[in-house]
């Protein structure tokens, strides 16, 4: 595995090589993020918006920063999901509540054009369970993101 200094040699700019190496929570983050807007078979602009501000929100990221991430982790979701690499960093990065927050975001995203289709919904029965998030807690996550973003539409 290549070093921060080898990583920068070798083309990769100072924030993908921090990005990448420093925080790789945040990118398996990003990247189930990206699973979530995409599993519905499009990825819209408002949905690339979104998972922006809730990288820059969650993870204190600046806009720079954040597109960065968001662009590793578009491409880390097409080379294919790995639901269970991505889920285990966050496993050994969160405790119960930082889990908790990560299916919050990802209820965001999936809610976030009013609709849940069939294949978001197979989705978020998955992740949770992958993140030790019960069906509880994935319940009241959904619930709290609905009201959030119905006080914002309201």
């Amino acid at each position: 595995m290549f070093g921060f200094f080898e990583k920068l040699l070798a083309g990769a700019s100072r924030d993908q090589v921090a990005v990448q190496d420093d925080k790789p929570h945040q990118l398996a983050a990003a990247a189930l993020l990206v699973e979530a807007a995409t599993a519905d078979g499009e990825f819209a602009a408002s949905e690339r918006d979104r998972i922006s501000r809730l990288l820059v929100d969650r993870f204190g990221l600046g806009p720079f920063e954040a597109a960065t991430l968001l662009e590793q982790a578009e491409k880390r979701a097409k080379e294919g999901s790995d639901w269970q690499g991505f889920t285990r960093v966050l496993k050994e990065a969160y405790g119960p509540e930082g889990r908790i927050a990560i299916v919050e975001m990802l209820w965001e995203v999936v809610l976030a054009d009013g609709s849940l289709d069939d294949f978001e919904a197979a989705l978020m029965r998955q992740l949770p369970s992958l993140l030790y998030v019960s069906d509880r807690e994935n319940a009241e996550a959904r619930a709290r993101v609905r009201a959030r973003l119905e006080a914002k539409d309201g």
